[in-house]
């Protein structure tokens, strides 16, 4: 089954956090939702993990004991130890004690966890503690598991490993939706959709979305003036810009849109149509 959400609608008094969004999550993939600060991500990871009721839309999601959810941070009892925190856990979804170190030494061995089982959560450092609340949401094997923004705010190392999780989370046949505002390992997934304030800016695999891009992206050598600044922006030491269909061609080298730069035309152009600016 297909889990997700359908025309879904969220209101915290005048504010509308969720427009009609639409969610696909098939079993056995990756699916992220990638949106800046205040775009709606974490609230519509509530919504499909059962956490917040919408105002409107449907929510297709499995029984609540089949649900793995890590909110925002490493969701960890920093007063339990590494085996603790498992067992407490899984335990609650009704896994027995006994059949806890079985299904997460291999995971805790892989990730360099193995030799902290005694330590208390609130000694480790942050890496580990959201590799820890990984393994604590997926350790009763969900059917869909639900993490916001897990890989935010840490090193290198530990979100290698968090992907790995994640990864092996997938191939067990768990449908994986997660949250990030990092368009690189956005990419990983196999779909994305991309939020803006709390409605969709775009939706697809990341290849579908790059190429979905209208009119033209230039990279530049500086900062470019006039009208076109409005439609630049910086990545690295290198500027880029985007001419809309119909624009006559400027300077600067044409690209091909990456993610990173589709995201941000798409944004551009609903700024643009929201002041009736002509965009597509």
């Amino acid at each position: 089954m297909t889990f997700g959400v359908r025309g879904v609608t969220v209101r915290f008094g005048d504010h509308v956090a969720l427009d009609d969004v639409t969610l696909e999550a098939p079993p056995g993939r990756v699916t992220g939702v990638v949106g800046g600060d205040g775009s709606g991500k974490t609230t519509l990871l509530r919504v499909l993990a059962g956490a917040l009721s919408p105002d409107a839309g449907e929510v297709r999601r499995p029984d609540p004991g089949r649900i793995g959810y890590l909110a925002s941070g490493s969701g960890t009892y920093p007063d339990l130890t590494v085996d603790e925190n498992l067992v407490f856990v899984a335990t609650a979804y009704g896994v027995h004690a006994s059949e806890v170190a079985r299904r997460s030494g291999g995971y805790l061995e892989r990730i360099g966890l193995a030799g902290a089982r005694d330590r208390l959560a609130g000694h480790l450092s942050g890496g580990m503690r959201q590799r820890l609340g990984v393994i604590c949401a997926m350790v009763h094997r969900p059917e869909l598991l639900v993490l916001d923004e897990p890989t935010t705010g840490i090193d290198p190392v530990s979100r290698a490993d968090l992907w790995w999780l994640i990864a092996r989370a997938a191939a067990g046949g768990a449908a994986v939706v997660l949250s990030t505002s990092y368009l690189d390992e956005a990419e990983r997934a196999a779909s994305l959709l991309v939020l803006d304030r709390g409605g969709s800016l775009a939706a697809g695999t990341p290849e579908e979305i790059a190429a979905a891009v209208p009119g033209t992206v230039r990279r530049l050598r500086e900062r470019p003036g006039g009208g076109l600044a409005g439609r630049a922006w910086r990545r690295g030491a290198r500027w880029f810009a985007w001419e809309p269909p119909g624009s006559p061609p400027g300077e600067g080298e044409v690209v091909r849109p990456t993610l990173h730069e589709a995201v941000t035309v798409a944004a551009l152009a609903r700024e643009l149509e929201a002041v009736g600016g002509g965009a597509p």
